[in-house]
Protein backbone atom coordinates (compact mmCIF):
# COMPACT_ATOMS: atom_id res chain seq x y z
CA UNK A 1 0.00 0.00 0.00
CA UNK A 2 1.42 3.50 -1.05
CA UNK A 3 0.29 6.69 0.57
CA UNK A 4 1.07 9.64 -1.73
CA UNK A 5 1.68 12.81 0.10
CA UNK A 6 2.05 16.14 -1.73
CA UNK A 7 3.71 18.61 -1.23
CA UNK A 8 3.73 20.93 -4.59
CA UNK A 9 1.54 21.73 -6.97
CA UNK A 10 -1.13 19.12 -7.69
CA UNK A 11 -1.97 15.76 -8.43
CA UNK A 12 -4.99 13.07 -8.77
CA UNK A 13 -4.72 9.87 -7.44
CA UNK A 14 -8.00 7.79 -9.59
CA UNK A 15 -8.37 3.75 -7.74
CA UNK A 16 -11.45 2.09 -7.96
CA UNK A 17 -14.01 4.52 -9.32
CA UNK A 18 -12.50 7.83 -7.41
CA UNK A 19 -10.59 10.45 -7.99
CA UNK A 20 -8.47 12.20 -5.27
CA UNK A 21 -7.38 16.06 -5.96
CA UNK A 22 -4.05 16.56 -3.84
CA UNK A 23 -3.19 20.11 -3.21
CA UNK A 24 0.05 20.68 -1.15
CA UNK A 25 -0.20 19.24 3.07
CA UNK A 26 -3.21 16.25 1.65
CA UNK A 27 -2.27 12.90 0.90
CA UNK A 28 -4.14 9.60 -0.63
CA UNK A 29 -3.81 6.41 -0.33
CA UNK A 30 -3.50 3.96 -3.74
CA UNK A 31 -3.17 0.04 -3.50
CA UNK A 32 -0.26 -1.20 -6.36
CA UNK A 33 -1.60 -4.85 -6.71
CA UNK A 34 -4.77 -3.38 -8.56
CA UNK A 35 -5.10 -0.50 -11.43
CA UNK A 36 -4.61 2.74 -10.21
CA UNK A 37 -3.70 6.08 -12.31
CA UNK A 38 -1.83 8.65 -11.29
CA UNK A 39 -1.67 12.43 -13.03
CA UNK A 40 -0.23 15.49 -12.63
CA UNK A 41 -0.99 18.29 -14.66
CA UNK A 42 1.91 21.20 -13.97
CA UNK A 43 5.20 21.46 -11.81
CA UNK A 44 4.61 19.02 -8.55
CA UNK A 45 6.41 17.28 -5.63
CA UNK A 46 4.89 14.15 -4.15
CA UNK A 47 6.66 12.24 -1.19
CA UNK A 48 5.89 8.53 -1.43
CA UNK A 49 6.03 6.28 1.42
CA UNK A 50 5.36 2.53 1.72
CA UNK A 51 3.69 0.01 4.02
CA UNK A 52 2.55 -3.54 4.42
CA UNK A 53 -1.12 -3.86 4.18
CA UNK A 54 -1.34 -5.84 7.23
CA UNK A 55 0.18 -2.91 9.23
CA UNK A 56 -2.69 -0.96 8.64
CA UNK A 57 -4.67 -3.44 10.54
CA UNK A 58 -7.81 -3.23 8.50
CA UNK A 59 -9.93 -5.81 6.67
CA UNK A 60 -9.93 -5.86 2.95
CA UNK A 61 -13.15 -4.77 2.24
CA UNK A 62 -12.35 -1.81 4.36
CA UNK A 63 -9.03 -0.37 2.29
CA UNK A 64 -11.07 -0.91 -0.66
CA UNK A 65 -13.38 2.01 0.67
CA UNK A 66 -10.55 4.94 1.35
CA UNK A 67 -8.32 4.48 -1.79
CA UNK A 68 -8.55 7.33 -3.77
CA UNK A 69 -9.67 9.26 -1.17
CA UNK A 70 -8.56 12.76 -0.56
CA UNK A 71 -7.27 13.23 3.29
CA UNK A 72 -5.99 16.36 4.57
CA UNK A 73 -7.17 19.23 5.54
CA UNK A 74 -11.05 18.21 6.32
CA UNK A 75 -10.21 15.99 9.13
CA UNK A 76 -7.86 16.95 12.44
CA UNK A 77 -6.37 13.81 12.75
CA UNK A 78 -5.00 14.04 9.01
CA UNK A 79 -2.98 16.57 10.05
CA UNK A 80 -1.44 14.75 12.73
CA UNK A 81 -0.28 12.43 9.82
CA UNK A 82 0.74 15.45 7.23
CA UNK A 83 2.91 16.88 9.84
CA UNK A 84 4.52 13.62 10.78
CA UNK A 85 5.13 12.40 6.90
CA UNK A 86 6.38 15.62 6.45
CA UNK A 87 8.93 15.40 9.13
CA UNK A 88 9.83 11.73 8.03
CA UNK A 89 10.47 13.50 4.64
CA UNK A 90 13.87 15.10 5.69
CA UNK A 91 14.38 13.37 9.15
CA UNK A 92 14.39 9.83 8.46
CA UNK A 93 17.56 9.33 7.61
CA UNK A 94 19.05 10.65 10.36
CA UNK A 95 17.55 7.73 12.74
CA UNK A 96 18.89 4.50 13.36
CA UNK A 97 16.88 1.07 12.31
CA UNK A 98 15.74 0.67 15.95
CA UNK A 99 14.38 4.22 15.97
CA UNK A 100 13.24 3.65 12.32
CA UNK A 101 11.44 0.89 13.29
CA UNK A 102 9.39 2.53 16.38
CA UNK A 103 8.92 6.14 13.69
CA UNK A 104 7.23 3.59 11.16
CA UNK A 105 4.62 1.63 13.66
CA UNK A 106 3.57 5.19 14.79
CA UNK A 107 2.94 6.26 11.63
CA UNK A 108 0.79 2.87 10.69
CA UNK A 109 -1.24 3.21 14.12
CA UNK A 110 -1.85 7.28 13.17
CA UNK A 111 -3.13 6.02 9.51
CA UNK A 112 -4.92 3.77 10.72
CA UNK A 113 -6.94 5.95 13.04
CA UNK A 114 -7.52 8.56 10.87
CA UNK A 115 -8.89 5.86 8.11
CA UNK A 116 -11.37 4.12 10.97
CA UNK A 117 -12.53 7.89 11.74
CA UNK A 118 -13.06 8.80 8.16
CA UNK A 119 -14.54 5.34 7.72
CA UNK A 120 -16.88 5.65 10.50
CA UNK A 121 -18.00 9.24 9.04
CA UNK A 122 -19.06 7.67 6.02
CA UNK A 123 -21.26 5.17 7.58
CA UNK A 124 -23.84 4.89 10.55
CA UNK A 125 -22.97 6.18 14.01
CA UNK A 126 -22.86 2.73 15.84
CA UNK A 127 -20.35 1.74 12.90
CA UNK A 128 -18.38 4.96 14.14
CA UNK A 129 -18.33 3.81 17.61
CA UNK A 130 -17.73 0.30 17.17
CA UNK A 131 -14.46 1.27 15.35
CA UNK A 132 -13.60 3.56 18.04
CA UNK A 133 -14.07 0.36 20.52
CA UNK A 134 -11.87 -1.71 18.21
CA UNK A 135 -9.30 0.47 18.15
CA UNK A 136 -9.52 1.16 21.56
CA UNK A 137 -9.13 -2.69 22.29
CA UNK A 138 -5.91 -2.82 20.19
CA UNK A 139 -4.41 -0.32 22.07
CA UNK A 140 -5.04 -2.21 24.99
CA UNK A 141 -3.86 -5.52 23.67
CA UNK A 142 -0.73 -3.84 22.13
CA UNK A 143 0.13 -2.86 26.00
CA UNK A 144 0.00 -6.51 27.25
CA UNK A 145 1.34 -8.30 24.94
CA UNK A 146 4.20 -9.84 26.97
CA UNK A 147 1.47 -10.96 29.57
CA UNK A 148 0.99 -15.00 28.36
CA UNK A 149 -2.22 -14.84 30.54
CA UNK A 150 -3.93 -12.10 28.05
CA UNK A 151 -7.08 -13.53 27.04
CA UNK A 152 -10.47 -12.77 25.35
CA UNK A 153 -12.17 -12.87 29.03
CA UNK A 154 -9.39 -10.56 30.38
CA UNK A 155 -9.40 -7.70 27.30
CA UNK A 156 -13.77 -8.03 27.24
CA UNK A 157 -14.01 -7.37 31.01
CA UNK A 158 -11.70 -4.35 31.09
CA UNK A 159 -13.94 -2.80 28.80
CA UNK A 160 -16.42 -3.78 30.19
CA UNK A 161 -18.54 -5.71 27.39
CA UNK A 162 -19.39 -9.14 26.57
CA UNK A 163 -16.72 -11.93 25.66
CA UNK A 164 -19.48 -12.53 22.62
CA UNK A 165 -19.65 -9.11 21.42
CA UNK A 166 -16.01 -8.82 21.61
CA UNK A 167 -15.53 -11.79 19.02
CA UNK A 168 -17.99 -10.39 16.94
CA UNK A 169 -16.14 -6.92 16.80
CA UNK A 170 -13.43 -9.47 15.27
CA UNK A 171 -15.31 -11.39 13.21
CA UNK A 172 -16.85 -7.89 11.36
CA UNK A 173 -12.80 -7.59 10.71
CA UNK A 174 -12.38 -10.92 8.94
CA UNK A 175 -10.10 -12.39 12.38
CA UNK A 176 -10.47 -13.38 15.68
CA UNK A 177 -8.92 -12.51 19.44
CA UNK A 178 -6.88 -15.20 19.69
CA UNK A 179 -5.55 -15.21 16.18
CA UNK A 180 -5.09 -10.82 16.65
CA UNK A 181 -3.13 -11.03 19.61
CA UNK A 182 -0.86 -13.90 17.68
CA UNK A 183 -0.08 -11.82 14.88
CA UNK A 184 0.94 -8.94 16.75
CA UNK A 185 3.26 -11.08 19.10
CA UNK A 186 4.82 -12.72 16.18
CA UNK A 187 5.08 -9.42 14.71
CA UNK A 188 7.18 -7.85 17.82
CA UNK A 189 9.11 -10.72 18.17
CA UNK A 190 10.10 -10.69 14.22
CA UNK A 191 11.39 -7.30 15.23
CA UNK A 192 13.37 -8.58 17.72
CA UNK A 193 14.89 -10.83 15.21
CA UNK A 194 15.82 -8.96 12.68
CA UNK A 195 17.48 -5.98 14.62
CA UNK A 196 21.17 -5.45 14.25
CA UNK A 197 22.85 -5.95 17.27
CA UNK A 198 26.16 -7.39 18.79
CA UNK A 199 24.80 -9.82 21.11
CA UNK A 200 21.54 -11.47 20.33
CA UNK A 201 19.20 -12.70 23.08
CA UNK A 202 18.52 -16.28 22.29
CA UNK A 203 15.10 -17.40 20.47
CA UNK A 204 12.92 -18.54 23.48
CA UNK A 205 14.20 -15.58 25.18
CA UNK A 206 12.23 -13.07 23.01
CA UNK A 207 9.71 -15.76 22.43
CA UNK A 208 9.10 -15.69 26.62
CA UNK A 209 9.55 -11.98 26.70
CA UNK A 210 6.32 -11.68 23.73
CA UNK A 211 3.94 -13.55 25.76
CA UNK A 212 4.66 -17.16 24.39
CA UNK A 213 5.26 -19.73 27.11
CA UNK A 214 6.06 -22.48 24.92
CA UNK A 215 9.29 -21.73 22.25
CA UNK A 216 7.95 -25.41 20.11
CA UNK A 217 4.75 -23.09 19.90
CA UNK A 218 6.15 -20.21 19.04
CA UNK A 219 8.50 -21.85 16.51
CA UNK A 220 5.67 -23.45 14.91
CA UNK A 221 3.42 -20.33 14.48
CA UNK A 222 6.46 -18.51 13.09
CA UNK A 223 7.09 -20.58 10.58
CA UNK A 224 3.75 -20.83 9.96
CA UNK A 225 3.26 -16.81 9.41
CA UNK A 226 6.83 -16.05 7.69
CA UNK A 227 7.72 -19.27 5.97
CA UNK A 228 10.92 -19.53 8.01
CA UNK A 229 11.59 -20.77 11.70
CA UNK A 230 12.94 -17.77 13.68
CA UNK A 231 16.84 -18.64 14.06
CA UNK A 232 16.79 -18.47 9.89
Amino acid sequence: MLVGLQTRGTGIVVQDERSALLSPGEFALYDTTRPYTLHFPDRFETVVFQLPRRALGLPERDLRLVTGVTIGADQDLATMVVTFLSGLRTQVGTYGSEVGEMLARNVAGLLTTVLAERLGRESAGTDAARQTLLLRIRTFIDSRLADPALSAEAIAAAHHISVRHLQRLFQAQDMTVGGWIRHRRLEECRRELVRPRRTRPAVAAIAHRWGFLSAAHFSRAFRAAYGMSPRE
